[in-house]
């Protein structure tokens, strides 16, 4: 017997919306990216979603945004894939690795033992798709004790006064962390992976939830980090194309990782069924639990 390895879920539905934005004539970063955002938002129910090219890239960007430099240091579970210490790598900082428990999800008394004066964001990591304890590490980093050792070495650092978290959700959209508590609206913040072999894929893709306290502004904070993923440029080229919107300016040093109308079609056509969808892998999951649990 033949059994593929994750095939993406394509059918006549995802076919239509990618075959649509061809034929609109604009297949970059536009009304589909923008139509994909909300249905994660109010999906996931997570105050703003940024989509951007992958994962990784949304990953770098953010730890980018919080001011990490060398000599900093990110806590990431020694059980992952290469692309959670490498987005860390990345943006100039040091991943330290501490273990996991029997769930496979990174053990927060690990997390407690290997925070120092440097560390400035954790990013625990749901291992095929189950959430951590995302509530003990939320009261860990705003515990008295673990904020007393941070130390603020950027603006938006001192802004938030305690270590960032980052939820590596990978793998975890649709998943309940708690009774009516969908990952993408637990933590600071939670990127979710759309690859090929993920349940909603946009072939190459990652969506960025924002869940900022405050005093941030989850709604400004998205139009920031769009301008960064687009070069900081004040405009896209959605944006540009209108009549009169050639002028644009360059207000940082961004990156180039935007996710295109075409990439976010089959998404958008996914998310639609995805609820559906969830019922049947449940009911495989369940079936595979009897028969060899």
């Amino acid at each position: 017997m033949n059994i593929p390895f994750s095939p993406p879920y394509i059918n006549d539905d995802v076919i239509d919306e990618v075959v649509d934005s061809l034929k609109s004539g604009w297949i970059t970063t536009g009304a589909k990216v923008k139509a994909l955002e909300a249905e994660i938002q109010q999906f996931s129910k997570a105050k703003e979603v940024l989509c951007v090219n992958s994962w990784t890239s949304g990953a770098i960007m953010m730890l980018r945004w919080l001011g990490v430099q060398d000599g900093d240091e990110v806590i990431v579970p020694a059980y992952t894939y290469s692309a959670t210490a490498l987005a860390v790598i990345h943006a100039g900082a040091k991943p330290v690795m501490v273990d996991v428990g029997e769930d496979f999800n990174i053990s927060v008394n690990a997390i407690k033992e290997a925070i120092t004066s440097k560390t400035k964001a954790i990013l625990p990591v749901d291992f095929a798709g189950f959430p951590c304890d995302y509530e003990e590490i939320m009261q860990l980093v705003t515990s008295s004790e673990i904020q007393s050792l941070f130390v603020a070495t950027s603006g938006v650092q001192e802004k938030l006064g305690r270590i960032l978290v980052i939820n590596d959700a990978a793998h975890s959209l649709g998943a309940f962390y708690k009774k009516n508590i969908r990952t993408g609206s637990e933590t600071d913040i939670a990127i979710f992976s759309l690859h090929a072999v993920k349940n909603v894929t946009t072939a190459e893709g990652g969506a960025i939830c924002l869940n900022l306290p405050a005093p941030f502004d989850n709604n400004e904070l998205y139009t920031t980090l769009r301008q960064m993923s687009l070069n900081c440029q004040t405009k896209d080229a959605f944006s540009k194309s209108k009549a009169g919107g050639w002028r644009y300016d360059i207000v940082g040093l961004g990156m180039k990782i935007n996710m295109a109308d075409v990439n976010a079609a089959m998404g958008l056509a996914q998310m639609r069924q995805y609820p559906d969808l969830l019922i049947e892998r449940k009911r495989v999951f369940n079936l595979y639990n009897e028969a060899f649990c």
